[in-house]
Parts: structure tokens; C-alpha cells; sequence
């Protein structure tokens, strides 16, 4: 059954943008004199809490890190320039869409079938990695894309995909969801959306019980349209 929609994550799923994120937060910190230093064991497990001021208010619940208190009053601040950080070191060139990922949107173009994105990244985030990997075609890419805090609770909660879906006014049995988490795949398939994964450096641990197909990258083998048609047809819970 062919898709007639995909909609995307993008952290993790469009580009390998983790490392850039924590490279930001880590500079954020510096700049707010925060003793803080977010390394890859301990950000792998904040990641398991989606968004960035939800990711540093769980950091100070959990490990009581100096001046807690301190950041707990300034999470706006802090994300806000962090968010800046993040964008000026997309621009800068350090993130760079998956392999499989642009081939992909260009055939789903090319046959009319319909992109957005589903993310809890702000879109600050999303519309500087768009523009710095498709560059002015950018804007006609995606039909609509939901991100940040444009809905009451994010990832696993369903509510960014059924946003996305009443934005797009298309059923579920007619898209497909892309993801790289375990908590992308939860949102997906409660908003009732078979889900494609490709796991990232940050989520190669976790288990993905329910996904439609998992594969190492969109290149790896290489998915087309055809091969995801297939996917579902054989999907029995689709």
C-alpha cells in the first residue's frame, strides 16, 4: 500500500544533530557560568526526556548539579540562547542530513507524496537545518511542520503527530511516520501511524517494539517508496 504522506522526525532522523545540541548546551552553560558539563553518557540519558528546557529542569530534579536553583529560574534564558547557539553552528555547517534522507524526499516529491514534520526540537532548530541542507527550496519541502511547544505535551504523548495529521487533514492509513527514538516511535504509533526507524548514535541502545521496520539508515538497504509499500502490506498491524 503505497504512502501518501511521511512525516519526519528530525533530530536524530533527518541529520545526526544530537552532538550539535549538546555541544550548545554545554556553550550555554559556559556563557550563564553554570559549572555544568553535559558529557555523552550522561546527555544519552537526559535525551530520554524530550525537549530542552523539559531536558534541563529533569537535569536539576535528578542531579542535584550546582546552582540548580539558580537555572531553574533562568530555563527560559538558558534555552533561548541555547537555541541561538544551536542555529549559528547549523549554519556553520555542522550538521549534515543521514544518508537515504534527501534521495528519499526528492522521489517522494517527484511521485506527490506529501512531507511535514512531527518534532519537539524548536522550530528555530528545524527551519536552520532545513535551509542549511536543501537551501532555498527549503520552504516548499515540507506541507507543515509541527515543532517545539505548539501542543500541550510533547514525545511519547501522540499530540504533535495528531497536529500534524489535522494540520495535513489526512487519516493515519494514508502516511507513515519516520523516526530514531524509542519515545518518536511511542508518539507515532499512539497517534496511529506505522512507523519507519533508523536509529541514531544516540538510540542505537534502544529496543523498538512495534515499528513497521528498522533499519541502520535510509540507505542501508536503500528505502524507496516501493520498499516501504512492502513494508506495509506485511506489516499485519497496519
Amino acid at each position: 500500500m503505497r504512502a501518501e504522506g511521511i512525516i519526519f522526525d528530525v533530530d536524530g532522523t533527518l541529520a545526526e544533530t544530537e552532538e550539535v545540541h549538546r555541544q550548545a548546551f554545554n556553550d550555554t552553560f559556559a556563557r550563564f557560568d553554570l559549572p555544568w558539563h553535559w558529557d555523552r553518557s550522561l546527555y544519552r540519558r537526559l535525551l530520554d526526556v524530550t525537549g530542552g528546557k523539559e531536558r534541563i529542569r529533569a537535569y536539576v530534579a535528578s542531579d542535584d548539579p550546582p546552582q540548580g536553583a539558580r537555572a531553574l529560574d533562568l530555563v527560559l534564558e538558558l534555552h533561548t540562547a541555547k537555541t541561538e547557539c544551536y542555529t549559528e553552528l547549523v549554519v556553520a555547517g555542522a550538521a549534515k542530513l543521514r544518508p537515504g534522507v534527501k534521495r528519499l524526499i526528492a522521489e517522494a516529491r517527484r511521485d506527490s507524496v506529501r512531507l511535514a514534520i512531527a518534532t519537539t526540537t524548536s522550530l528555530p532548530n528545524v527551519e536552520a537545518l532545513l535551509a542549511a541542507a536543501f537551501g532555498s527550496d527549503a520552504a516548499k519541502i515540507f506541507e507543515f511542520i509541527g515543532a517545539g511547544d505548539v501542543v500541550p505535551r510533547k514525545k511519547p504523548a501522540p499530540d504533535i503527530y495528531r497536529l500534524v495529521l489535522d494540520e495535513m487533514r489526512m487519516p493515519t492509513f494514508a502516511c507513515i511516520a519516520v523516526e530514531d527514538s524509542r519515545n518518536g516511535l511511542d508518539s507515532a504509533r499512539a497517534a496511529g501511524l506505522p512507523t519507519l526507524v533508523t536509529p541514531s548514535v544516540y538510540t542505537s541502545h534502544q529496543s523498538f517494539p512495534g515499528a513497521m521496520a528498522v533499519v541502520p539508515d535510509l540507505d542501508t538497504p536503500p528505502v524507496s517508496l516501493a520498499t516501504i509499500a512492502k513494508w506495509r502490506a506485511a506489516d499485519s498491524g497496519w
